[in-house]
């Protein structure tokens, strides 16, 4: 054989290509491919993060999310597994995995403007949410995430010596890899992001990788990336960043939590607002300059018609659970209209949320029980009976579905006086009740009566209202009229109309509850009139 031919067999030395000596071991082969796989889901666990301030954390992002990241590795395992065939070098890898992690770690900084382009660019379409997150997640992770897609098939390639343990390498090379990715969804979630934040998730993955990398090849060219990696790190912890600012007012807090992001905003007019996540809809608000807190003129308010729609005892209330307790707001209300002897039950999924309610709303109120859980496991797990049960869990655009279905409502029933009522915020489009009808429905299902109080204009809210005991809409609107209330009465003069619910066709079920349909048809509907986008107060 001549010295220019290449040897169809590997060398002994593990290389497939004497052309190409290996100049770095097994083990720190395999370490990354460990971590490449940590880095890529690490990446995109915290890119749902990243992407939550501008569209918020729902099914469409998440799919948006997941079905590129899987493209992207799809082109990185065909190209390079091409590429390695053609030049089997260690050192190339690791001068692209050197430049993958850097883009990872570059990944937050460059986010919020590509982010607020794409959120402008499809301000005048309410299918913003889906192709904004498209948009952004197609610049903000396509390189990175595709190079780092080339890790395998470089490693089988570089690491096999021989046909007869092949399928055994390759194995092995995809164990380590999906090991890696196990503990890339993990500890974003249960470490990370609650400790150190989304930006610095980020940096984090990407300074490890970027160090192993670094390492490997010894290079002074590379040693300054990780230099520079380290010190922008430095730089945007000395220095932070707001993420998205006050569309009203002044922000006066914002952080994120393992659920949500969160931002605190004191408006002119001296009302305080808690704002989540892409920031759609108001969530709770307080005045903090004002010892008795006024009527919001929002969904909140109609909240307190509740017990007055109670069968056998109107008026009265002595235990109350609200399924999404926010920062306060319909508590506080009900502790000045109905006393401070009513018993509530506050469950709100994010117990930052909580704290926050505690230090900037003054939740404070001692008849409050404040707990930090799912609100549907909140109910199989209490024995108490309550005379009324509020839903206020519903983020827009996209809701849990789980708090949709006739298996939820059962088992509130199952928590209601026999005269008991359930309230429940629902969002709408202009002129589109498609959400509201099928949450109705689903209720009607349950309940002997439903009725549905659509808030005046200027809001897209409708509230739901269902009784455990029959009661006409004659009596409903007797009471509203001839009440002494001066609470109630300021509510029922801005024009409450009850609608009766008299369908359950079509009812949500745990097993078919296709809530992201309905919006998303609400949303292509807003976006074909060119009506704006699908907005409400929380």
């Amino acid at each position: 054989m001549s010295t220019d031919q290449v040897p169809d067999s590997p060398s002994s030395s593990g290389s497939p290509d004497a052309r190409y000596p290996r100049t770095v071991r097994d083990g720190m082969l395999l370490a990354v491919v460990f971590f490449s796989g940590m880095t890529v889901l690490g990446a995109e666990l915290a890119g749902s993060r990243l992407l939550a301030p501008f569209y918020g954390n729902n099914l469409f992002v998440w799919a948006n999310l997941i079905g590129l990241v899987l493209l992207y590795l799809t082109l990185g395992y065909y190209v390079g597994g091409r590429i390695a065939d053609r030049r089997p070098d260690d050192r190339l890898l690791l001068r692209l995995v050197a430049i993958a992690a850097f883009g990872i770690g570059l990944i937050p900084l460059v986010a919020k403007p590509i982010l607020n382009l794409s959120t402008e660019a499809f301000a005048g379409l309410s299918l913003g949410v889906f192709w904004g997150s498209l948009f952004g997640v197609i610049f903000l992770f396509a390189i990175p995430i595709t190079i780092l897609g080339f890790v395998s098939p470089f490693a089988i390639r570089l690491s096999t010596a021989n046909l007869s343990s092949a399928g055994a390498n390759a194995g092995r090379i995809y164990a380590l890899g999906t090991l890696g990715s196990i503990m890339g969804a993990f500890l974003p979630v249960l470490l990370l992001v609650p400790n150190i934040g989304t930006r610095n998730t980020f940096l984090a993955f990407a300074l490890v990788l970027l160090a192993l990398a670094v390492a490997g090849l010894k290079s002074w060219r590379f040693l300054t990336l990780l230099i520079v990696l380290v010190a922008i790190t430095v730089i945007v912890n000395v220095r932070p960043d707001v993420v998205r600012a006050a569309e009203r007012g002044t922000l006066v807090y914002e952080d994120e939590s393992i659920f949500n992001f969160i931002q605190v905003q004191d408006t002119d007019s001296g009302m305080r607002r808690l704002v989540l996540n892409e920031g759609l809809a108001t969530h709770s608000v307080f005045f903090p300059a004002l010892e008795i807190q006024p009527l919001t003129s929002g969904p909140w308010d109609y909240f307190l018609l509740a017990p007055q729609f109670r069968k056998e005892h109107p008026g009265q209330v002595e235990d109350v659970l609200i399924v999404g307790l926010g920062t306060g707001t319909v508590s506080k209300l009900y502790n000045q209209v109905y006393g401070d002897r009513t018993h509530i039950d506050g469950v709100e999924i994010d117990p930052q949320i909580i704290d926050i309610g505690r230090d900037m709303f003054d939740m404070n109120e001692p008849n409050l029980n404040a707990v930090a859980e799912d609100g549907r496991y909140f109910l199989r797990r209490t024995d108490r009976a309550y005379d009324v049960v509020m839903v206020d869990a519903y983020r827009q655009p996209y809701i849990p579905f789980q708090l949709t279905t006739r298996e939820f409502f059962e088992e509130i029933q199952s928590h209601l006086e026999d005269d008991g009522i359930v309230a429940l915020n629902a969002g709408r489009a202009p002129d589109d009740f498609r959400l509201v009808e099928a949450l109705s429905k689903t209720m009607r299902s349950v309940f002997p009566t439903v009725f549905v109080i659509d808030l005046p204009a200027g809001y897209l809210n409708s509230l739901i209202f269902a009784s455990n005991s029959p009661i006409s809409l004659d009596e409903v609107n007797r009471r509203l009229s001839e009440t002494d209330d001066v609470w109630i009465r300021a509510i029922a003069e801005k024009g409450v109309n009850p609608r009766p619910v008299e369908s359950s066709e079509g009812a949500f079920t745990d097993d078919l509850a296709p809530v992201e349909q309905v919006i998303h048809q609400m949303i292509l509907g807003v976006a074909q009139s060119g009506d704006g986008s699908v907005n409400t107060a929380r």
